[in-house]
């Protein structure tokens, strides 16, 4: 009867262990800036956050998350590709401070890639809470608003 009673929780164990699911991978998309033609800098939006109809590209510009400066240290965004109703004025020098040798190598030894440092997010893609706006890039990285306006990915996953 032990015997019995052992092999049937075996048998579960297995059963309920061997289904494995694999998540789906988040589109990036890389588009040309068509806001200002004379710069040559790409803007990299995330397409899962808002699904936005093709034909309307002044909202898309809007609705969309942009990636203001990368993991490297590379701005990817200048401020005139920024939307105008959002009145951000941000330090360069600042911004194209990329994370240390140190911290990269964290990163990618934790989550396979180099996150963005810092997210440009519209007003109505952000979440609140207690602590501040906050916005979760990719279902995994949390970025949370600072004073300039700017969302910066939180410090605990490259300290």
């Amino acid at each position: 009867m032990k015997n019995l009673l052992i092999a049937c929780c075996c048998i579960c164990i297995f059963i309920s262990c061997s289904k494995k699911t694999v998540p789906a991978k988040p589109n990036a998309v890389l588009e040309n800036n068509t806001a200002n033609p004379t710069a040559n800098s790409p803007v990299i939006t995330d397409t899962t956050a808002v699904m936005v109809p093709a034909d309307s590209s002044t909202i898309a510009a809007v609705s969309n998350v942009m990636i203001v400066a990368d993991g490297y240290g590379k701005l990817l965004t200048p401020p005139e590709n920024l939307p105008d109703s959002s009145g951000i004025k941000y330090n360069s020098l600042q911004l194209s401070k990329g994370f240390t040798v140190q911290q990269r190598a964290n990163l990618q030894a934790r989550y396979n890639t180099v996150p963005p440092r810092v997210l440009y997010v519209p007003g109505k893609l952000s979440l609140t809470s207690l602590k501040g706006s906050y916005y979760i890039y990719k279902k995994k990285f949390w970025y949370w608003k600072k004073d300039d306006g700017l969302y910066y990915l939180d410090q605990k996953y490259y300290l």
